[in-house]
């Protein structure tokens, strides 16, 4: 297993940390699975004895199920497993229940702590972006909550590329806890963070965690042109996390994926998985699995070396059209190009 820098920070995750949705899943969340306390112990070790030392959950998770789980089965793991978790979605029917304010983040936190059976969280996530909460009060919050030692590091998860940027400007602005990390969603299938996303985490110093790498699912190679697919499978017009736009593109993405996973003679999903992994600014990714099977076959994934003409390959199957004004930029700026800026290019053409 390797480790990276968490952005600015100094903390040290693993390139492969271990995702909980399907711990004590209820509801939506039985698509991931519905891991009870005793496979939810099998996965940590398992995981812990891959070198894995982040997990990653959040409150909404089967309306705290999946904390209350990964707190009962991390025991005396939890001292070398880093515990994220993520606020802001509903967790129930009031008018405060859900957001980013003050008295959401606290409440919340406290709830968070006590279904996990532990002193501190180590990365707190905002879980996405709330336009009628001022950032100035979430951000105070979740500073006070570092201050206090109840939260050791902040993240956010599913901002724009201008909502990250507002973000960690006002905290530097304000000398408030950094914004070190976000969650967002990335796969060779669709590669839209690097349109902004990616490029801004370079330019300010904040690590990327990605989610759902393996697109639901979607890249495990058991979805091909002109193959069954095995029974009980999803349909590809079900996915809306994420969603297939294009059916056809999607379609010559596997093809170009199984023949690099043929060359290695590895899963295709170790391949995606590899691709990720390899892509600038990308820190770790967030996997889950429905069995520890499962679960083994994923972790391996750290053993697999992408070659120079692998990635080109792939990179050309899910190239995409450059937004305005990124085409623009790639035709007449490219004389004074910074890090960040290399981050999308250097991805979309290959160098």
């Amino acid at each position: 297993m390797k480790y990276r820098q968490l952005g600015a920070s100094g903390l040290r995750v693993s390139t492969l940390a271990l995702g909980t949705m399907g711990f004590g899943a209820t509801g939506w969340a039985t698509v991931v699975g519905n891991i009870d306390i005793d496979d939810a112990r099998r996965q940590i070790g398992m995981a812990r004895d891959a070198g894995v030392n982040l997990v990653d959950t959040a409150d909404m998770y089967s309306s705290g199920a999946s904390e209350e789980v990964l707190g009962h089965a991390l025991g005396d793991a939890r001292k070398d497993m880093l515990i994220a978790t993520k606020v802001r979605l509903p967790m129930g029917e009031g008018p405060n229940d859900a957001g980013l304010s003050r008295y959401h983040v606290i409440r919340s936190v406290e709830a968070s702590l006590r279904r996990l059976r532990t002193d501190h969280i180590d990365l707190y996530q905002a879980h996405g972006w709330d336009g009628h909460t001022p950032l100035e009060e979430t951000l105070g919050a979740f500073d006070d909550l570092v201050r206090s030692g109840k939260v050791r590091y902040i993240g956010v998860s599913n901002y724009t590329g201008w909502q990250l940027m507002k973000a960690c400007r006002l905290a530097g602005e304000r000398r408030l806890a950094p914004i070190v990390s976000q969650q967002i969603y990335y796969s060779v299938h669709d590669r839209d963070a690097e349109v902004d996303l990616l490029p801004a985490a370079c330019d300010q110093g904040v690590g990327t965690l990605i989610w759902s790498p393996l697109a639901g699912g979607l890249l495990t190679g058991k979805y091909r042109r002109d193959h069954e697919t095995p029974a009980g499978s999803r349909f590809l017009g079900d996915w809306d996390q994420p969603p297939v736009k294009d059916q056809e593109r999607f379609y010559d993405i596997i093809e170009v994926l199984v023949e690099v996973a043929q060359r290695h003679d590895r899963p295709p999903a170790q391949i995606a998985l590899a691709y990720a992994i390899a892509k600038p600014a990308v820190t770790s990714l967030i996997v889950g699995a429905r069995s520890t099977q499962q679960l083994e076959q994923t972790l391996a994934a750290t053993d697999v070396q992408l070659s120079a003409d692998d990635l080109a390959a792939l990179d050309a199957v899910s190239a995409y059209h450059l937004p305005y004004p990124h085409w623009h930029q790639a035709m007449h700026n490219t004389d004074r190009l910074s890090p960040a800026d290399l981050t999308l290019l250097e991805s979309h053409f290959g160098g």
